[in-house]
Parts: C-alpha cells; structure tokens; sequence
C-alpha cells in the first residue's frame, strides 16, 4: 500500500473520530416539543420500585448489585426492561437513592452511574420515555436544621448527575425529588400549628428552584431538557396551596409531580395499624366523589393554567383486595388523571403487578384495561 493511500486512510479516519466526539458532545437533538405534548406522548408509565433506590445499613455486599436486589428484586436485565415497553408502556420512572454509594465530597461511585446508565438506556433503547430523580435519601431529612450542608449534598448529587446525562435526548426528563419534602419537625402537616408552614413551602420551592438552575446551567440537551418538579410532599391539596410555586424556568419546560394513595386506609395499607382500619373495598359514590373533586384540583390548578402534570405514582396495596378491586380502583384513578390531561404512572415492585421472571404483567385483564385508556 503507498504512502498517499495510507495517509488518506488516516484522514479519513481521523476525520470520523473528530466527528463521532463531536456529535457526542452534542448529543442527539432535542426537538421543537412542548412540555405538555412530551407529557401526553409518555402515555402510561410504570415505576421500576424498590430497586435501585432500596437502601439500608444492614445491606451486606456493598455493591452495586447488592443494592438492587436488598429489597427482593432479581438483577435488573434488558430483556426485563424491554418486557415494560412489549407490554405497552410509554414511561419507565427509575428510583435512586445515589447517596447508596458515595464517596468524599459526596461523590456518586462510578458503578453506581454506570449502572443507573446501562438501565435508562436500555428502557431509551426500547423506545420508553425515562423519569430519573433523586428518592428515598435520608440525606434530605436534615435540610430544616442543617440547610448548609444539605443543600450542598443536593447540589453534589444533581451537579453530577446533569452532567453524566447532559447529552441525552428529550425521552429522558429528571424530577427533582420524590415525596422527601416532609419535615415534621419543621411543619407537621398532620398537626394544627401552621407557625412554620410559610417556612417549609419555601424551603421546597428553594430546593425545587436550585434543581432548574443547576440542570439548566450543566450544558449539552440539559438547557432545554424538560424538567419534572415535585410537588408538596407530592400530595395533590398541599401542592395546590397558595404558597407552593413552580421554579422560574427560562426555558418553560416544566411539569409537576404528584401522586395519588388516596384513600390511604384502601391504597397504602393492607392490614390494620395504628393510624387506619385496612380497606379492602373501594368504589362507593363518595368514593368516586373524593377522586374526581381532587383531579379537577389539579386540572384547575395546573392544567388549565399550561403547567403540564404527570402522577409519577399511584398505586395499591393488594394483599386484602380481590383481583376485580383492583383493577376498578388502579383504573378508575387511570382513567381520572389521563381525561383531565394528567400522565399516570402506576407504582410497582417486584412481582406485584409485573412479572420481573416473565417480563410480562401478572393481569392481562388490568393491562387491557389500563392500555385501552391510551386510545
């Protein structure tokens, strides 16, 4: 082979790495979309629960893997993943307690990214929308006392995960926080005294306000990456109070995140316990009542005014509930929140609703009913 030859090879390869790098450093495109669409194009959403945010200090193995199956799930695999979107959903949302494996200065360990990485782009890769946020982190529970420090670990972790998903497209959205805005020591929403109710909603819309600047100011697709706010304590009354405000956003691009237990006693709890007597039957005229009063709050609230929603969780506790209670109450609220332009997003964990083995959903009825709600 001649010297010219040669040399044209190398330019010419070159010339492809240079641009490879730099379609990279772009990312792909974010199109001309406004939030509300990208909303209503996300369809149906499932949660992929307890697995990649469980956490607890008895975790032994401290590896990545570790984590992900403390709280009963099997290893997380493409095929599991792909096994979502067969079935007909449009948004993975994916938990994660970052703070799971950290080292100085509040530094995510990079396997925990790598990780976090290899799930989103396998659900991207099945055509699914993604939700990414921070959840379950005790880390937050001392922002009333120790604001400082906390809001630097805050900014640590979204600092660092803006910029490892920077060049992502707009399928992927991050959310703010989870329902870790609750600090009873502050402001107890149970409680009478509302001295420092003022004090709490501003401390969430701080956080909320903080987590659009940093997204916004980390480069590539982040700009004009559309953004998911957590409402307060993601409770649908509290986060439509006066003093709840959505963060300033150059761009517009941002939705917010409640989710629906509603009633507790029939969504959250599936024996006694000290607080409520278990449920194991809703569907009564007031029932129906209280849902349809709370979705037109959102609706009025945030819809009708161009603030897209999504219901980044709703769900049921199933173990006293026949199968037919089931389904009337999960689609009964899907149904409810996806008339008024709202995106639900049922919450799951391992072997609930979908099969994690099978990678299908355990009731084809449920899953029926729930995608027909879509056309």
């Amino acid at each position: 082979m001649n010297k010219k030859l040669i040399l044209t090879i190398l330019l010419i390869t070159a010339l492809s790495m240079l641009a490879a790098c730099s379609n990279d450093e772009k990312g792909a495109p974010m199109r001309e979309i406004t939030t509300m669409e990208l909303v209503k194009e996300m369809g149906i959403g499932i949660n992929l629960g307890n697995t990649l945010e469980s956490r607890g200090d008895w975790i032994s193995g401290r590896s990545v893997i570790s984590y992900e199956t403390a709280w009963g799930s099997p290893i997380i695999t493409e095929e599991m993943i792909k096994g979502y979107a067969s079935e007909g959903f449009g948004v993975l949302r994916i938990p994660v307690t970052w703070s799971n494996m950290m080292g100085e200065d509040y530094t995510i360990n990079p396997d925990y990214m790598a990780r976090v990485k290899e799930v989103v782009d396998w659900a991207l890769g099945s055509g699914m929308y993604v939700i990414l946020n921070i959840h379950s982190d005790s880390l937050f529970e001392k922002i009333p006392t120790e604001t400082k420090e906390s809001m630097y670990k805050y900014t640590r972790i979204w600092t660092q995960v803006a910029d490892s998903f920077k060049n992502y497209d707009d399928h992927l959205m991050l959310e703010s926080f989870n329902e870790e805005g609750v600090w009873p020591d502050l402001w107890n929403v149970y409680g009478s005294d509302d001295t420092n109710k003022e004090k709490a909603y501003a401390l969430l819309n701080e956080i909320n306000q903080t987590f659009v600047d940093i997204v916004r100011g980390s480069g590539g697709n982040n700009k004009r990456r559309h953004l998911l706010i957590a409402g307060y304590t993601t409770d649908i009354e509290r986060s439509v109070d006066k003093l709840y405000k959505m963060p300033t956003d150059p761009q517009n691009r941002c939705a917010v995140s409640i989710h629906y237990y509603t009633p507790p006693t029939f969504a959250i709890i599936d024996e006694d316990v000290e607080w409520g007597k278990a449920r194991a039957e809703w569907g009564t005229d007031e029932d129906f009542a209280e849902l349809n009063r709370l979705m037109d709050l959102v609706k009025t609230h945030f819809i009708d005014k161009g603030i897209p929603v999504i219901m980044g969780e709703f769900g049921v506790a199933t173990k006293n509930k026949t199968p037919e209670m089931i389904r009337l109450y999960l689609t009964s609220v899907a149904k409810a929140a996806s008339s008024r332009g709202i995106t639900p997003v049922l919450w799951d964990v391992t072997d609930v609703l979908y099969n994690r083995y099978t990678n299908e959903m355990n009731d084809k009825v449920l899953l029926e009913q729930l995608m027909a709600l879509k056309r």
